[in-house]
């Protein structure tokens, strides 16, 4: 018998995820969540420069940013709550120190400069269609840091617009990469602040803009998180207790799926001996000084060793 409908997801045979790739996140939280993946087992990877990005036109903006190597500046600052603000990133890099911001802004910018240059693999996660344009400068924002909602226009992004933002997005990075592979990817936590219709509404621009734009023989990809998480884990226990944001279980489902599509054989046989390696870091011994416990720190260092020898760059 069986329980759940499976989508069938074709194996990325010609560009793999190996532990010889550059691999840069950026977008919604879930980006974070397959970001803290690859950390745990020591990719070379970098997520969200600018703190989390929900939209396409943050996303495009943070690009064009960091590809033209803008410079930030006090006017590009707004003061909230005694805090410094800047309406392209996310609240997480706020100061009460406008300098200090600046300065994390540019320094970050020249970074992700480097990064978009030498990644072998982006990976954009979007999570929402939804945007608010700022009425006094008519621009949109990717946060609006808790200032009044009267003082901005909450606007839905057509199909075409989004597609037209990710169409930028990619033109911009092959300028300057044009052997980096691009993923896409729908965020898979629903914005019910938004309205459980407009929710879905959002969602089916972002899936629809999207595959207006990607073709695999350009190295531009489309993994389904949204469609796994709607479509083979359609349970509430599958959600965190919010409801909105998919639990542990629900976010390694989809980890394993796209470890399954686009990661090398080799890749995967080397995060088995990493997690066996983590999991001994972790381990906590009732008896420090017990011969058992010597003997296993020695065997710990020895495959320490071993993964170091293989992947020099690695650090535990």
């Amino acid at each position: 018998m069986k329980l759940q409908t499976q989508i069938p997801i074709k194996k990325e045979a010609r560009n793999p995820i190996s532990y010889e790739s550059k691999i840069l996140l950026i977008g919604s939280c879930f980006s974070e969540n397959i970001g803290n993946k690859l950390d745990y087992y020591k990719f070379q990877s970098a997520q969200n420069p600018f703190g989390i990005l929900f939209q396409p036109k943050a996303i495009e903006k943070l690009i064009t940013s960091a590809i033209n190597e803008r410079e930030y500046t006090v006017e590009d600052l707004v003061f909230q709550n005694e805090r410094w603000h800047c309406f392209d990133a996310h609240s997480s890099l706020s100061s009460t120190d406008k300098n200090e911001l600046i300065n994390s802004l540019n320094s970050t910018i020249s970074l992700t400069n480097k990064q978009t240059k030498e990644a072998t693999h982006l990976i954009i996660t979007l999570g929402t269609s939804w945007v608010y344009r700022f009425i006094e400068t008519d621009a949109i924002v990717a946060n609006c840091h808790k200032i009044p909602q009267k003082k901005f226009l909450k606007e839905l992004l057509s199909v075409d617009e989004v597609s037209e933002s990710l169409e930028a997005i990619i033109e911009l990075i092959k300028s300057v990469n044009k052997d980096i592979n691009i993923l896409f990817t729908v965020s898979p936590v629903r914005h019910l602040k938004d309205g459980f219709i407009e929710n879905t509404q959002s969602k089916s621009h972002l899936i629809a803009g999207i595959h207006n734009v990607v073709n695999p023989r350009n190295k531009t990809h489309y993994f389904p998180s949204y469609e796994i998480m709607m479509d083979e884990l359609r349970d509430y226990r599958f959600y965190a207790e919010d409801m909105i944001h998919p639990n542990k279980t629900a976010i390694n489902y989809i980890w394993e799926k796209f470890v399954a599509t686009w990661f090398s054989d080799d890749s995967k046989t080397t995060m088995q001996e990493i997690e066996t390696i983590q999991k001994g870091i972790s381990h906590r011994p009732f008896n420090e000084n017990s011969d058992s416990h010597k003997s296993f720190l020695k065997n710990l260092e020895v495959k320490i060793s071993n993964i170091k020898t293989k992947i020099p760059n690695i650090e535990f």
